[in-house]
């Protein structure tokens, strides 16, 4: 493990962990954390032996307690535009974009940025600790990192709006009540049922994770009879796979699939 950055990577068999590494600041975002971020996702999306990817927080307080508000406060429009939300925008789009799995493991507060960052990975398992939001409202600003599209995407119009124009934050349980969040788990064993998810999901090909990410991520921008022909495509490439065969192979024979990702 690297302890040397703002951002740890580490390997655990098939499941790459990144942690934001900031516990002194909450694990708040700023410019060195986002390229940080960036960087260690695309190391372990280049490393084949690694098939789900982990995002947590260092500390027993926070995944991601926002962004750096004395920074924000010191700019200006076109700047924050060219310079903040220009690597933001692209670093969240990169998670959500991934080929490969990915996990939240959200241990403590999650806010503004947090919540973001939340929005874009796949699943998320939260602490019965932790609390979301969206508070941007009560500083005079709103969601600027994708939140406030993402949002209104995964839950009910009605509920986003509220989030967004009170500033309020949630439980753990209301964000699973939500759908914003698969499950809350005990702070003790959130680890623990994250990383055993992991390896559950890293069992599964990895090449038809991926076709089968894609086609989620495609199809959700489609009306649905082209998301339909979209995912007959799709489906028939996997097909084509090794993967598909030793999947159906394994099961007439009664054993475990051997994937390769071919």
């Amino acid at each position: 493990m690297s302890d040397d950055h703002a951002v740890l990577i580490e390997r655990r068999g098939a499941t790459g962990l990144l942690t934001i590494n900031r516990p002194k600041t909450l694990n708040a975002l700023d410019i060195p954390t986002l390229l940080a971020l960036e960087s260690g996702l695309t190391e372990l999306e280049r490393d084949a032996s690694v098939r789900v990817i982990v995002v947590t927080g260092a500390g027993e307080r926070a995944f991601v307690a926002g962004g750096d508000i004395a920074d924000l406060e010191s700019r200006q429009g076109l700047a924050h535009y060219q310079e903040f939300a220009e690597v933001i925008h692209r670093v969240f789009r990169r998670f959500e974009d991934s080929d490969k799995p990915t996990i939240a493991a959200v241990n403590g507060w999650a806010l503004g940025g947090g919540t973001e960052l939340i929005l874009t990975l796949d699943i998320r398992i939260v602490s019965e600790k932790a609390k979301l939001g969206l508070p941007e409202i009560t500083l005079g600003m709103f969601p600027g990192a994708g939140g406030s599209q993402r949002l209104i995407r995964q839950i009910p119009l009605c509920r986003a709006k509220e989030l967004m124009f009170t500033g309020d934050t949630i439980t753990a349980a209301e964000a699973v009540a939500l759908g914003l969040c698969n499950r809350s788990v005990a702070p003790e064993s959130l680890m623990q049922e994250v990383m055993a998810l992991a390896e559950k999901i890293a069992t599964k090909s990895p090449l038809t994770l991926k076709l089968l990410k894609r086609n989620l991520r495609q199809g959700q921008d489609m009306a649905l009879s082209p998301a339909l022909a979209h995912e007959q495509a799709v489906i028939s490439l996997v097909l084509d796979s090794t993967d598909a065969h030793e999947g159906c192979r394994a099961f007439l024979e009664k054993r475990s699939p051997a994937f390769q990702g071919i």
